[in-house]
């Protein structure tokens, strides 16, 4: 059984049940979505692509997504706000109320990233209240709740009409997986993905859809920041530079990932920016099933802004690190961001931060600004 950055996840429904795809991992029968990719599997939690692999040859492999109820012009209409100030947001924190930890309670820690992430924008970078769009499994507004349908709807949301000044950040704390990549364009072979709330029924989103979502339509002097909280998530916005610590200096170095194929995923002349992070697989951090924890990774993002507040890209990773690798479970945020918090659990398994971005920059000049 796979356990998905440290979630030891069950589900309350049975698996397969039609549909002529067999899951990759447990032979069970899966039922495939029209046009779905890729599937994941309700008995071993495995993903499977649909149509196996090499059917995608053609250097730009994803296709426009549409909304199946078509959002306004601007995007307000009673599905999400319409305000359209220069500094948006789109938060999702998902426990998976529709599985259990088996013997355990669920993991709360999502959703506490996504209020203590807004709390930051909010209150320490002023961004309006009605221009941050959450979405979580706990929402009671049906536009609210983290589908992978309103998760597409919402990036749409977040990206549309931007221009020159405008300030966007993506966050997703929850469960982060990999599937073999068919199409050529990575650097590893795998495909990174996100799980919203409905993956079982409805599959993962594919960092290729991603990229072209929230990437591709970045302007000039548009910036997007994204931090990802999940395992399997360095690469999961498919952006073609890295920025990991080197093991052999010990220093910040840049990466190409740019795809062997020669597929394009940069912005259209925009920066993109994501922190997330690697692990080693192990993932032999403690689970806190308490309903006052936050992630780790987040936590680390937060804390680090809250004590660098003119650092670089650099400083900010060499203090993220510096927190994760502390090892301690108390959080300490000050004030209302980290008062109802009182634990962090690495369920995403990560173990070190890293960068990834549109173009390469000076990290130790460049100072982080949202």
């Amino acid at each position: 059984m796979d356990h998905f950055g440290g979630r030891a996840l069950g589900f309350g429904g049975g698996g397969g049940g039609g549909g002529g795809v067999r899951c990759r991992h447990c032979s069970a029968s899966l039922p495939a979505m029209p046009g779905a990719r890729v599937i994941q599997c309700a008995q071993c939690y495995g993903v499977t692509r649909v149509g196996g692999r090499g059917r995608r040859r053609h250097p730009n492999p994803v296709e426009p997504w549409r909304p199946a109820v078509p959002m306004p012009p601007v995007a307000g209409g009673g599905f999400f706000p319409g305000s359209r100030g220069k500094k948006r947001a789109v938060l999702i924190g998902i426990t998976y109320a529709g599985m259990r930890r088996r013997g355990s309670q669920l993991m709360r820690g999502p959703v506490n990233d996504v209020k203590c992430m807004r709390y930051l924008l909010c209150e320490r970078f002023g961004f309006p209240n009605d221009c941050v769009l959450i979405l979580t499994d706990e929402e009671k507004d049906p536009s609210r709740l983290a589908t992978k349908e309103n998760i597409r709807m919402a990036m749409n949301w977040l990206v549309q009409g931007c221009s020159s000044g405008d300030s966007l950040v993506f966050h997703f704390s929850g469960i982060g997986v990999q599937v073999p990549d068919d199409d050529g364009d990575e650097v590893d072979g795998y495909d990174e993905a996100i799980c919203p709330m409905d993956s079982f029924s409805q599959g993962p989103i594919l960092d290729d859809e991603i990229n072209e979502a929230i990437v591709r339509p970045l302007v000039h002097g548009a910036k997007l920041h994204a931090v990802v909280d999940a395992e399997h998530s360095s690469t999961v916005l498919d952006l073609p530079f890295l920025c990991c610590l080197s093991s052999r200096s010990s220093s910040w170095q840049w990466e190409d990932h740019r795809p062997p194929t020669g597929a394009y995923k940069g912005s259209s002349g925009g920066q993109a920016m994501l922190f997330s992070g690697c692990s080693d697989g192990n993932n032999k951090h403690s689970l806190l099933p308490e309903a006052s924890t936050v992630g780790a990774m987040t936590h680390s993002f937060i804390k680090a802004v809250e004590c660098e507040p003119r650092a670089t890209y650099g400083g900010l990773l060499t203090t993220m690190r510096s927190i994760m690798r502390d090892g301690g479970v108390t959080c300490n945020l000050q004030g209302p961001i980290g008062a109802p918090i009182r634990k962090v659990a690495n369920f995403s398994g990560i173990q070190e931060p890293n960068l990834s971005c549109s173009e390469r920059f000076d990290i130790y000049r460049k100072p982080f600004v949202l």
